[in-house]
């Protein structure tokens, strides 16, 4: 008898456990609804990042202006500044003297420039050789200034092939090189910024989400009444996090929709494997901002610190547009501690590579651990007091 009572009390409690537990999900749910800046968050927010990061930011340059210095009017000369127009690389200003584009240079209106000399086409017919140009650029952008002479001196080599092809030019020395692109053939950057601007925007849904919704339960004083009542610190956790759980993988699908069949970023892995890695990783980015909001009762600093200690480092920290092994090594282990960093890496992969299963495998693994750190360390913060 004693222990079919117990067993009875036992199914009793799970049964208000589950309860209570269905309770704070349906409370969550509708609150999203009727909350326009959650909506606001977790959709517009998204698409609005994936517009800018699709459009209106690129790592490749078209069009740089430049100066050419075109103090040789022979063929020879004439040939190469219609190479370098007729480039989409650059948009060129043809003058005559040095002195004309140096004022250009200093006001920023181009970039850097070229001098073909005087003696560019003598040259080579006295000495079986092609005469130096000189490629001047603007250091103050160090990238646009590698840019420039990168471009020229590709431009300049495409030249000389052509010249030996045309003119039956047997002694100019050329080195062939046949190369090949992976991964991105056409090194398009949108498709590198489309794929890791997705842990961007999930890094801002899931910590920026958790950390507002909570404050705001403290500044509304619900969050009092809901310790009032006989619901656990686990329930409330797990009916905090579960309904956004679901609102941001609704989000990740939207993004992924909208960068593969809007913008073409090719998906050459498993979308079970990408679901997978996403669920993983908003596991931590939630387990962040519920740390953060276990210090903050207060929306305008909690969403400060959510910008601070989750989405700058992030978005800095991650790979995303900085080469991590060109940081100092300090920094570099620093970047451990951010779990965008793996799920850049994993992204990247699964969208441009394919399945490569040990890749992502090694990348999951410390999302993993630093989700249930933070979930401990804001589980242990979180008690039952109003104090």
């Amino acid at each position: 008898m004693q222990k079919i009572l117990s067993d009875q009390l036992e199914q009793a409690i799970n049964k208000g456990k589950r309860r209570r537990l269905r309770a704070i999900l349906i409370k969550e749910f509708f609150q999203i609804i009727r909350d326009p800046s959650t909506l606001l968050i977790s959709v517009f927010l998204p698409l609005l990042l994936l517009f800018l990061y699709g459009y209106g930011v690129s790592l490749d340059l078209d069009h740089l202006r430049i100066g050419l210095v075109l103090e040789d009017t022979a063929p020879d000369a004439r040939s190469f500044c219609q190479a370098l127009t007729d480039s989409h690389y650059f948009d060129v200003d043809i003058v005559r003297d040095t002195r004309e584009v140096l004022e250009k240079l200093e006001s920023g209106h181009i970039r850097g420039f070229v001098v073909v000399p005087s003696y560019f086409s003598s040259f080579r017919y006295r000495n079986s050789k092609i005469a130096p140009i000189q490629v001047i650029a603007d250091g103050s952008e160090p990238n646009t200034a590698n840019f420039v002479q990168n471009y020229v001196q590709g431009a300049f080599q495409n030249w000389l092939l052509q010249e030996k092809f045309l003119r039956n030019v047997q002694n100019l020395s050329l080195i062939n090189i046949d190369s090949r692109v992976w991964y991105n053939e056409q090194l398009e950057s949108r498709y590198f910024l489309l794929s890791g601007s997705l842990a961007i925007i999930m890094t801002l849904i899931g910590t920026l989400l958790t950390a507002l919704v909570v404050a705001k339960e403290w500044e509304r004083g619900t969050m009092e009444s809901m310790m009032a009542t006989s619901t656990t610190i686990l329930e409330i956790i797990l009916g905090k996090i579960l309904p956004y759980f679901v609102l941001g993988m609704v989000s990740m699908v939207i993004c992924v929709a909208v960068s593969v069949f809007f913008y073409g970023l090719p998906l050459r892995g498993s979308i079970v494997l990408l679901g997978l890695v996403s669920a993983i990783f908003l596991f931590c980015a939630l387990g962040i901002g519920l740390l953060i909001s276990t210090f903050s009762r207060d929306q305008f600093f909690a969403s400060q610190i959510a910008l601070i200690a989750a989405f700058l480092p992030s978005y800095i920290l991650s790979g995303f547009l900085f080469e991590i092994s060109s940081m100092p090594l300090i920094i570099q282990y620093l970047t451990y501690l951010i779990p965008a960093k793996y799920f850049v890496t994993c992204l990247q992969t699964l969208f441009l590579v394919g399945n490569v299963g040990k890749l992502v495998f090694i990348n999951v693994l410390p999302m993993i651990a630093l989700g249930f750190v933070f979930f401990l360390i804001a589980r242990l913060k979180i008690v039952k007091r109003l104090d």
